[in-house]
């Protein structure tokens, strides 16, 4: 199967008619394939999308973006942090030689 990106109204759309052909007695690899996804794939859609709504998935997805963005920024400021300690290190071993000259 072609690998495509879903969105989350679309996994959500897709969950809902999963649900319908099971409940007509459909086993899931029918329902599967009725979907165009793969059992693997809607197993992890129900995980990750069980009990959500459209725009419950669509305000997911959005703080998983803004999460990363944040976790991103957080570790430029530790690399600027230690940066600096070295900077600081650096200077204060150089003052100190200097004093000792």
């Amino acid at each position: 199967m072609k690998g495509r990106k879903h969105s989350p109204e679309q996994i959500i759309r897709k969950l809902r008619e999963a649900d319908r052909l099971l409940a007509e007695g459909r086993d899931s690899a029918e329902v599967a394939k009725a979907l165009e996804v793969t059992e693997w794939t809607l197993s992890r859609w129900r995980n990750q999308y069980g009990g959500l709504k459209g725009d419950d998935a669509k305000r997911l997805k959005e703080l998983e973006k803004e999460n990363a963005r944040l976790k991103r920024i957080v570790a430029d400021q530790a690399l600027d942090n230690d940066m600096l300690r070295e900077i600081a290190r650096d200077a204060l071993i150089d003052c100190q030689a200097a004093i000792s000259a």
